[in-house]
């Protein structure tokens, strides 16, 4: 089964699917940019809406503790909608952290996801579907990264739940793989996020040889890395055998990404990259995996699926 904001339904039910997005975020606490706010309510609503026009029919929202997460406005917008969305434990990474956690180590950590897992969302009857954007820094994993990390980890491996992770501009994924076997998590539940901005395709490689999931979840985001490279990465990981490990997603965070200040929307990936994937010979069985098939494996609670 898998869980969202509303119930639990059958991975048979989640349908096209975003893996990796933010629809309510506030990261303005260390940007200092009010375009870091998503809290348009009427926004939200008229894009998700248009993400469902597109085909689109579930969304993994990853905003956590410290990211401006509300798991009860959530729940309104998926029954406004009709979008299934999937929401959050966890926390983001350094300097994201909230004070009171600045000191904590892996069980603290762990304590605190599962203590969510089980009774709820910040005193809300909604439950988590994922532990999640857990992440670390560029080119290194802090040590208090690696304590949550490791937090992360051992919440899944009790919970069943799955892990996607954020690696910043793609690096450290090899390393997360790496701690997430040390404790001994299966790796079906780990979604390594961001590759798609890892040029290093080979490192990618290895993610997935090691049996977990890579999220490319960026798309669109032209600024850091051309679309037309995630392309030539995907040509690249499918011609040795591993589409059905691949995540797709925008993840979306600024206003400005918005239709409604301008932007691609969440409805891009659908629109615009799926296209793009088409005309260079991606089948129709090719977008059916990527959008529906992995993402109902990669999201299905382990010791419950169905």
């Amino acid at each position: 089964m898998i869980q969202t904001v509303t119930g639990k339904i059958s991975s048979s039910e989640l349908g096209v699917c975003a893996a990796h997005e933010h629809l309510c975020i506030d990261l303005s606490r260390i940007k200092n940019d009010p375009d870091t706010i998503l809290d348009d309510v009427g926004g939200m609503e008229e894009e998700l809406r248009r993400f469902k026009l597109a085909g689109g029919q579930a969304m993994v929202e990853v905003t956590n503790e410290g990211m401006g997460r509300n798991a009860s406005l959530l729940k309104k917008l998926s029954e406004a909608t009709g979008v299934h969305i999937i929401a959050s434990t966890g926390f983001y990474k350094d300097p994201f952290l909230p004070t009171r956690s600045s000191s904590w180590n892996r069980d603290d950590f762990a304590s605190h996801m599962l203590h969510e897992i089980r009774y709820g969302i910040d005193g809300t009857e909604v439950y988590p579907g994922v532990i999640g954007e857990i992440g670390s820094s560029h080119n290194e994993i802090k040590p208090i990264e690696r304590e949550l990390l490791m937090g992360a980890g051992v919440a899944a491996i009790e919970s069943g739940l799955p892990v996607t992770t954020h690696t910043t501009l793609g690096t450290m994924g090899v390393e997360q793989v790496e701690l997430f076997l040390k404790l001994g998590l299966d790796m079906e539940q780990l979604i390594i996020g961001h590759q798609d901005l890892n040029t290093d395709d080979a490192r990618i490689l290895a993610v997935l040889e090691a049996g977990a999931y890579v999220a490319f979840d960026t798309i669109g985001k032209n600024n850091y890395r051309p679309d037309t490279e995630r392309l030539q990465s995907l040509q690249y990981l499918f011609e040795r055998g591993f589409g059905s490990r691949i995540l797709l997603s925008a993840d979306l965070t600024r206003k400005s990404h918005w239709h409604k200040y301008g932007g691609i929307g969440y409805d891009y990936v659908l629109n615009s990259f799926v296209p793009l994937l088409k005309e260079h010979g991606f089948s129709e069985r090719d977008m059916n995996m990527l959008l529906i098939e992995n993402p109902a494996r990669a999201f299905c609670q382990k010791v419950v699926c169905s």
